[in-house]
């Protein structure tokens, strides 16, 4: 009880909610070029561009599927070359400012003023933002040889192939992974703090579980008891794609929050 007293403490203090916030802002920004970058990329890598929406369709909340799909086909008609290079520059800019505020937030955590350059701290934040690009196609690379693998593994275990049960766990397995893996990378690297890699791994892995589990009820709730067209009108899909980002982001710092205060807690 202590700990959760002094984490909501922790959150409350560092304005938390605030950053949230922030990063949401500009998390929005960066999400449709970030998306036009990597299906400008499908060219060159084994799978189309349907793949791609199809895995975001997959991970993000109900109703903001058509609010993505209906800007992202209408913009990727234009040149291929023209859009990988201009959209990775507004990508790295853009993102870089979510990843920013990020940042900030996990020092925040642990009490760490940012002594990093600009420079060094501005390309810091685009370094970041190359890795989740990295991340998200390692993760659809995953999930599209992993269907392969997955339709194998049933026919050795003499599995039926149309087993929701199944195929679902193997893809968000998948996802669990790449994710926590990822969130490791970032809580090790962004803090201007020296930190054990091993010091990371318990809010890594409950940031990664509570990312999993806040898409799939958020998504429930969408599809099946809100109905934010009929309140926001046009605007329900960019709604509900701000509140996801929020809780995402909510969830991010708060990862960092709980690595920052277990050393102090064992301590004591």
């Amino acid at each position: 009880m202590k700990f959760m007293k002094d984490l909501l403490s922790r959150l409350l203090n560092d304005r938390v909610l605030d950053l949230s916030a922030q990063c949401a802002y500009y998390f929005l920004f960066s999400i449709f070029p970030f998306l036009i970058f990597m299906i400008a990329l499908v060219g060159f890598l084994p799978f189309t561009s349907d793949d791609v929406l199809k895995f975001v369709s997959e991970h993000m909340p109900g109703q903001t599927n058509e609010l993505i799909e209906e800007n992202i086909r209408m913009v990727v008609d234009v040149k291929r070359s023209g859009t990988l290079s201009l959209s990775l520059l507004v990508t790295l800019w853009s993102a870089s400012r979510g990843m920013d505020a990020v940042v900030y937030g996990l020092n925040r955590s642990y009490q760490v003023k940012e002594k990093r350059s600009f420079i060094r701290s501005k390309l810091l934040s685009m370094i970041l933002t190359v890795g989740m690009i990295f991340v998200f196609l390692t993760a659809l690379v995953l999930t599209v040889f992993g269907e392969k693998a997955q339709a194998l593994m049933l026919v050795f275990l003499h599995i039926p192939e149309n087993n929701l049960i199944v195929s679902t766990t193997f893809r968000w397995a998948i996802t669990l992974i790449v994710v926590t893996i990822t969130f490791i990378a970032l809580y090790y690297i962004a803090p201007n703090t020296c930190i054990r890699c091993k010091d990371v791994v318990p809010g890594a892995v409950i940031a990664a579980v509570g990312w999993q589990l806040a898409s799939v009820i958020f998504s429930f709730y969408v599809n099946r008891f809100e109905n934010f067209s009929a309140t926001y009108g046009s605007l329900g899909g960019l709604i509900i794609l701000m509140t996801w980002f929020y809780l995402s982001a909510l969830i991010i710092m708060m990862g960092g929050t709980i690595n920052a205060l277990l050393p102090q807690w064992k301590n004591e």
